[in-house]
């Protein structure tokens, strides 16, 4: 079977299995305007395969092969391939994508073709597109340029697209080649949405200071009100509150069981009676004095 890729082919078949020995193999050409075999440069080779030399390039021309096996002086049948023209037959592989400029709205795409073309050859390039790397939605543009451009592209948005050649020759034939590999590309942000990005950050920033420029300012507005209700409320301690209620609870008594309980407070009382006499008593952890005029009342 003659395999051909991009107009670069050989000739392949099986190996021949024996027991001993080293089979050989025999190559002959024929082209389909002159019936004459010839030798191709594979003769009595090892190989499976004998590639074209350079006479059996022409993509036009019609070729016929044939191949035997031959063990020592022992030869098989010749076996023939069918006719074989490169321009009809040959696989065109997909074109190699040398670079991708994005912008906001356009993918510049630059391919180089997969084989050298020739005279009376037209190229042209099945250009196949979607959006997202997931979307089953695709558009199809044809190019004849190595350098085409892929438009209409919403800004910030990933696009994936495959390429294949289509050749045309003189001939009136049409050989349409492998799709590539696709590729991904996301488009970039326009001057005027870059713009108004740059605007709407600046006004977030500036609404932001300003918010924390005023609540520090409300703070120290009413820092003395804050103080004041952040404050816990003062209370009275509960064996005061007791001597209150219950005025015959004798004074000394109280503050001796005070004085036990916390000997590192101090406190003071003031007593006031008709006599407008004031005494002062003051305790701490380690002594205490008082005083207490005649006939006065606590109050």
């Amino acid at each position: 079977m003659v395999y051909s890729y991009n107009f670069r082919s050989s000739l392949r078949w099986s190996s021949v299995k024996v027991d001993k020995g080293l089979v050989l193999y025999t190559v002959h050409f024929k082209t389909g305007a002159f019936n004459q075999w010839d030798e191709m440069n594979c003769t009595r080779i090892a190989q499976t395969e004998c590639s074209f030399p350079l006479l059996l390039k022409e993509r036009r021309w019609t070729f016929f092969f044939r191949v035997r096996a031959e063990l020592g002086q022992v030869t098989s049948d010749w076996v023939e391939t069918d006719p074989f023209v490169a321009e009809r037959n040959t696989t065109i592989g997909p074109p190699k994508v040398n670079s991708v400029i994005e912008s906001s709205d356009s993918l510049l795409i630059s391919v180089t073709p997969p084989f050298g073309s020739e005279a009376g050859d037209f190229l042209q390039y099945h250009v196949s597109y979607w959006e997202n790397a997931t979307s089953t939605t695709k558009k199809e543009i044809k190019m004849s340029s190595t350098l085409f451009e892929i438009g209409n592209l919403k800004e910030l948005t990933l696009y994936c697209f495959r390429i294949q050649v289509e050749l045309m020759t003189h001939s009136d034939l049409q050989l349409l080649g492998l799709q590539s590999v696709p590729k991904c590309h996301r488009t970039t942000l326009s001057e005027t949405t870059r713009a108004a990005y740059i605007i709407l950050i600046f006004v977030l920033v500036s609404f932001f200071v300003t918010l924390v420029t005023a609540g520090l300012f409300l703070l120290w507005r009413h820092h003395k009100t804050i103080k004041y209700w952040s404050q816990p409320p003062l209370e009275i301690p509960s064996h005061f509150e007791e001597y209150l209620k219950d005025p015959s609870m004798p004074v000394l008594e109280v503050l001796d069981n005070y004085a036990e309980d916390d000997p590192h407070d101090s406190v003071s009382l003031v007593f006031s009676g008709d006599g407008s006499q004031a005494c002062g008593s003051s305790l701490d952890g380690q002594a205490h004095t008082h005083s207490v005029s005649g006939d006065s009342e606590v109050t």
